[in-house]
């Protein structure tokens, strides 16, 4: 049976009001996780359960299974699909990924980062939602760095996963890496999880490769500030590199990303404009 909405209250609301509370609840755990990070330097917090079961499930049931939506990529870098036009889904997925944006969210989250004046992201720039099969994967990468008009730096990705009943065997599983993206810290990507990361210089993550035919999917925002993660400013593209003793992407990764880097600069072209929510 759907979920029933409070009287009064928009959709969107209601589950930014779930989402905040649970956030304010769990706020000195988040951020103790936060601060003091095991298995990896980048800083980061995962929140379970993250709706009430009621709405979790019509989300999990909402998520659009039909290939034919999806925008595919594959290459030595990844494989998955995603889609960020939300507006052709079941309206759900559309309101729990505008529920991010809403402000108490967005200052429950400042207040277990301590990062201030964060900025949401409607548009869905490089966010929206994922899903990886059987054999799909995500290699070691770090995001790139700014919003499309390159004038807020990117933040925080926040990663909501809601396959039912996913479990770590299956893969499809988050990593986060430690500089030299030798060792990760793997996140199952539990059903009704979310997972809060710092995103910068060296904040490498990727996903394990699915091998179960299941879908694996997920809710992606990002937050964004004027200000910079450094003492000073810098940009760089989406950055790739092999998992370790893939000797060969790794090498091609330095050579990928250099090109990517040099057109993005000199050329002002980089991945991801096209494909944001509003773009016709």
């Amino acid at each position: 049976m759907p979920a029933v909405q409070a009287i009064g209250v928009s959709r969107v609301d209601e589950l930014a009001g779930y989402i905040a509370e649970r956030l304010t609840r769990d706020g000195a755990r988040c951020a103790a996780e936060w601060h003091n990070p095991v298995g990896t330097h980048t800083r980061h917090f995962v929140a379970d359960d993250l709706l009430p079961e009621r709405w979790a499930s019509d989300v999990a049931t909402a998520f659009p299974q039909n290939d034919q939506i999806w925008v595919t990529r594959s290459s030595f870098r990844e494989r998955k699909k995603t889609f960020a036009k939300l507006e052709q889904t079941d309206p759900l997925i559309a309101d729990v990924t505008d529920a991010f944006h809403r402000q108490p969210v967005l200052e429950a989250v400042q207040l277990i980062t301590g990062i201030a004046s964060l900025e949401a992201d409607p548009e869905l720039y490089a966010g929206g939602i994922s899903m990886m099969g059987k054999g799909d994967f995500l290699n070691p990468h770090i995001d790139n760095s700014h919003d499309a008009s390159r004038a807020r730096y990117r933040r925080l990705n926040l990663l909501y996963y809601i396959s039912r009943d996913w479990r770590e065997e299956y893969g499809g599983n988050f990593e986060l890496w430690d500089i030299a993206v030798k060792r990760p810290r793997m996140i199952t990507s539990k059903y009704n999880r979310l997972v809060v990361m710092e995103t910068n210089k060296v904040s490498w993550h990727s996903v394990n490769p699915v091998v179960v035919n299941k879908n694996r999917c997920c809710v992606s925002n990002y937050y964004f500030s004027k200000a910079s993660p450094e003492p000073r400013d810098y940009y760089h593209v989406t950055s790739f590199v092999g998992r370790p003793g893939q000797t060969i992407r790794r090498a091609w990764g330095r050579v990928d990303n250099y090109m990517r880097q040099w057109i993005a600069v000199n050329l002002k072209v980089s991945r991801g404009k096209s494909e944001t929510r509003y773009r016709k």
